[in-house]
């Protein structure tokens, strides 16, 4: 990542939004607001960026709005309706082929948004409230948490799914799977962490999951998990005030992220170079952290509410 001045900067993205109705874009080197988009109908539940940069998707109550990062415009260039309930999560196929989100109206959606009337592809329906979505690096199969504490593996081209239920009536609030596709981690409204192995099944057969390891990540509820684009680590959020840095060869702790007055820290996102963690709080604020160090290095301050949603890309692809 760079993250002093340079051309360079000019391909980092990095997005913030949350409880103040409000979508901004930050300069990643200086700490400076570029852009602030309109998010009026809700708070920001998710957001991310497409794979080649051009739109901005984020999500709220009852919908889901696009946003053009190649132009000015303040407003949504595209509105998806016909959701009912708070959308959850949100992400894109490797490619841009396709959108994938997560909904409280029980449902995990596949969407064709490069058509000029969008609409879901696929619908998968689950029985409790998705409170996650996470797409496997396979780019075939979507693992789906919801509030019943179950794990959905959906396979996309056969429609086959398998559940897994790593804590009975234990919220799942979110999941990630490495970037090789080995290990996929899940955590929960107790505040643990579940560690499964992954192998791939044999053609036509979904990705078989072996339990590696639980641990008590934090204190309160745990918000979120990411592994590094190395998979050599993992972070958490939590309500417990920190974000905490696992090494994921053996899961101990390598470094905590914390801040008086700092509050519930709701998202984070590692850069393509594993060194940096960008993070987002109730304080209003989202931070930048050296892993290495665990000093905060950058403060971005501008939003009137909570932040609980990031995006970010790197100039490296």
């Amino acid at each position: 990542m760079v993250v002093e001045g340079s051309n360079e900067n000019d391909q980092i993205i990095l997005a913030t939004g949350g409880y103040d109705h409000t979508i901004k874009i930050w300069q990643t080197h200086t700490g400076i607001c570029q852009r602030t988009m309109q998010h009026a109908e809700s708070q920001v539940n998710a957001l991310e960026i497409t794979p080649d940069k051009s739109c901005l998707a984020a999500t709220g109550y009852q919908h889901i709005r696009m946003y053009d990062l190649a132009s000015n415009n303040p407003n949504p260039t595209v509105n998806y309706e016909g959701i009912t309930k708070n959308v959850t999560g949100v992400g894109f196929q490797e490619d841009g082929k396709w959108m994938y989100t997560g909904s409280e109206d029980c449902s995990a959606r596949i969407w064709d948004y490069r058509l000029k009337s969008p609409h879901a592809a696929k619908i998968f329906q689950t029985s409790a409230p998705v409170t996650c979505v996470c797409l496997h690096p396979n780019q075939v199969e979507l693992l789906v948490g919801d509030q019943s504490g179950v794990i959905h593996l959906w396979d996309l081209k056969t429609d086959h799914n398998e559940q897994f239920i790593p804590e009975g009536d234990t919220m799942i609030l979110d999941i990630d799977v490495d970037s090789e596709g080995t290990h996929m981690a899940a955590v929960n409204s107790k505040g643990r962490c579940y560690i499964w192995s992954l192998t791939f099944g044999r053609e036509g057969e979904p990705t078989k999951m072996h339990p590696k390891h639980k641990f008590d990540a934090h204190k309160r509820q745990a918000l979120k998990c990411r592994f590094s684009p190395d998979s050599t680590l993992l972070v958490t959020t939590s309500a417990d005030q920190t974000a905490r840095i696992w090494k994921t060869c053996d899961f101990t702790l390598l470094q905590e992220l914390t801040q008086d007055n700092q509050r519930w820290v709701w998202d984070a996102v590692f850069s393509s170079d594993s060194q940096y963690i960008f993070t987002a709080s109730s304080d209003g604020c989202a931070k930048l952290w050296n892993v290495k160090s665990g000093h905060m290095e950058r403060e971005y301050a501008g939003h009137q509410k909570a932040v609980i949603a990031l995006a970010f890309r790197d100039a490296v692809l």
